[in-house]
């Protein structure tokens, strides 16, 4: 039987009395968690941050979320979580998260473990099985039992990895410019040992960040609105636990190498809605950098790749594509995105 997938395509401070978290200690909580900051990432959230208490591989972690609900509710509750990229924060959501809210929709926004807010273990395994427990786990705790799940980049990755461990959960799934939509490996990027991506990601700067998300998630058309983005990534770089927070991205990077979701797209068919939304002109393609020019060469083709994964997903899924947008399409044309989003939600309410 012949599945046709539907496409569309789209136009163009820190206070001494406020608690942070400790390697290993009780999580905080309470009123006075208001814009506190933990982990060795001293930056201002919009809302409130709870903490997500997690016995995981031998050890007591402490995971950072956002829960914010709408001013107004009408009737039964509509949930959307929304999980970030790899290299993001879930404040990086914010102006979403703001449209989803004037929408209706209580939002939830959590740190990974690894990530922002969350804490940094000194050694972990991370797999996207096990990020998607650990977000389940603040769910269970929430009373969630139905929502619309979407990510963006490595969180549109483990997106798809949650509702593959959990469908009962999705109502919708929305995964934007996700990665792991070709196996790298396979297509020969060779291994690269986690030292040496440690090495790269402790030499990170402004230079080397804002270089490769200028190339990559915004072709070249630079605007200073997004250096907010990056000097939010160096508070972590620079932080208090610069060194653990460069070796668990070194651990995730290994991750999202080893773990593409491309061979499991058809099990997505199985969601009731799902949508897909990607920049034709992303070139994202996890150890390209370090792949000799033959393989770079068919890494990242965007273009293709939303075509094929939509296709593989099925009937179900839609795809809204920009032809002029690279790897950020929610940063670089929010308001052509938040209007694509949110028919798409109206349309499959």
């Amino acid at each position: 039987m012949k599945i046709q997938a539907k496409f569309k395509v789209g136009t163009h401070q820190n206070s001494s009395n406020i608690p942070t978290i400790v390697q290993g200690s009780k999580c905080p909580s309470g009123p006075a968690m208001i814009n506190t900051f933990s982990g060795g990432f001293d930056y201002t959230y919009d809302w409130p941050i709870h903490y997500q208490p997690l016995d995981t591989q031998n050890q007591s972690l402490c995971q950072a979320y956002m829960d914010v609900s709408p001013k107004e509710t009408t009737g039964d509750e509509k949930v959307i979580m929304m999980l970030h990229g790899k290299n993001f924060c879930s404040q990086t959501w914010n102006a979403t998260a703001k449209v989803m809210l004037d929408q209706g929709y209580r939002v939830i926004l959590p740190d990974q473990i690894g990530f922002c807010k969350s804490d940094k273990p000194d050694s972990y395994q991370f797999s996207l099985h096990q990020l998607a427990l650990n977000t389940k786990t603040i769910l269970d705790t929430l009373g969630v039992k139905r929502l619309t799940v979407m990510g963006h980049s490595m969180g549109g990755m483990l997106s798809a990895r949650f509702a593959l461990m959990y469908p009962e959960m999705v109502d919708r799934l929305v995964m934007v410019d996700p990665i792991g939509l070709e196996d790298w490996k396979a297509k020969g990027v060779p291994y690269l040992p986690i030292d040496d991506i440690y090495r790269q990601e402790a030499a990170s700067n402004y230079t080397s960040i804002s270089g490769y998300e200028n190339a990559t998630y915004y072709i070249n058309n630079w605007k200073p609105e997004y250096d907010v983005w990056v000097n939010m990534l160096l508070k972590v770089y620079d932080g208090s636990l610069a060194d653990t927070y460069a070796f668990n991205q070194a651990l995730v990077t290994d991750m999202v190498y080893t773990q593409p979701i491309v061979y499991e797209l058809p099990l997505l068919g199985d969601i009731p809605n799902s949508l897909l939304i990607v920049g034709d002109k992303d070139n994202t393609a996890i150890g390209k950098q370090w792949s000799p020019p033959d393989v770079q060469a068919t890494l990242g083709h965007y273009d293709v790749l939303g075509r094929e994964a939509a296709q593989a997903i099925g009937g179900n899924c839609t795809l809204i594509h920009y032809p002029n947008l690279g790897h950020a399409p929610q940063i670089s044309d929010p308001d052509i995105f938040h209007q694509n989003l949110t028919g798409w939600l109206n349309e499959t309410d």
